[in-house]
């Protein structure tokens, strides 16, 4: 779909892929593929609750900027800002449903300086 988006519609733009939660993990698994510009995670889910596997590795190599936007009482964690991540903590859990506006307001501040 990626494909067909960048010959069509969004010929010549730069493109940003992103995902929430899950959706946050593959985005920083395919940026390259997609040849994104930036990725944007929302609620990304750093380690399973009851879990010992940590998935900063997946955030370590992401080589883009790199926006994540976390709920202070998020349950799988708040990853650590990097060389080329941005982390913005927002009130709320994983579902970052309590404060949308704030959550919107970080991807609005994030956004112009990547593309």
């Amino acid at each position: 779909m990626v494909d067909e988006l960048r010959v069509g519609a969004l010929h010549g733009l730069p493109l940003v892929v992103g995902g929430r939660s899950l959706g946050a993990r593959v985005a920083c698994r395919n940026v390259e593929a997609t040849g994104a510009v930036a990725v944007l995670c929302l609620a990304f889910p750093l380690q399973p609750p009851r879990g010992s596997t940590s998935r900063l590795p997946e955030l370590d190599a992401v080589a883009v900027p790199t926006l994540v936007v976390q709920g202070e009482r998020d349950q799988f964690g708040i990853p650590p800002a990097g060389e080329h991540r941005t982390v913005v903590v927002v009130p709320g859990d994983h579902g970052l449903k309590k404060d949308l506006e704030a959550v919107a307001s970080a991807v609005r501040a994030w956004l112009p300086g990547v593309v």
